[in-house]
């Protein structure tokens, strides 16, 4: 079993940075593709960015090019999320999840394909 705990969200003004963090304890997700999703109030959980096991592959959601940035540091199991000129509409919780099919070189982008998901933690953007 995977736990993943995120860190990182918090309350800041458009334009502003944040990074967020996604720890993996349990076992090594060195070998999942892992994904950021967010959820506001009312709407469903989207996918913003993922990464597959190795870093070469990535996705961004389109409202997220150019601003935001997913990384993975296997040799601490963990994920980030880097995001720049925040506006707004990135207010939402924040999701980590992993995918535990192993080796997977694309990426996957539905949150059905993913197995194990963390608490989420909040991020505001006021204007």
């Amino acid at each position: 079993q995977v736990q993943l705990v995120e860190s990182g969200g918090g309350l800041v003004q458009a334009g502003d940075s944040l990074r967020l963090s996604c720890v993996g304890s349990g076992r090594t997700i060195s070998g999942y593709t892992m994904g950021w999703f967010r959820q506001a109030p009312g709407k469903e959980r989207d996918v913003v960015a993922a990464i597959n096991w190795s870093g070469s592959s990535t996705h961004y959601a389109d409202s997220v090019k150019g601003r935001f940035t997913i990384s993975r540091d296997n040799a601490k199991n963990t994920v980030y999320l880097q995001m720049n000129s925040l506006k707004p509409e990135d207010t939402a919780v924040y999701y980590c999840a992993a995918d535990a099919r192993i080796f997977r070189v694309t990426v996957v982008t539905g949150a059905k394909e993913y197995d194990y998901w963390g608490q989420g933690t909040q991020v505001t953007v006021s204007s």
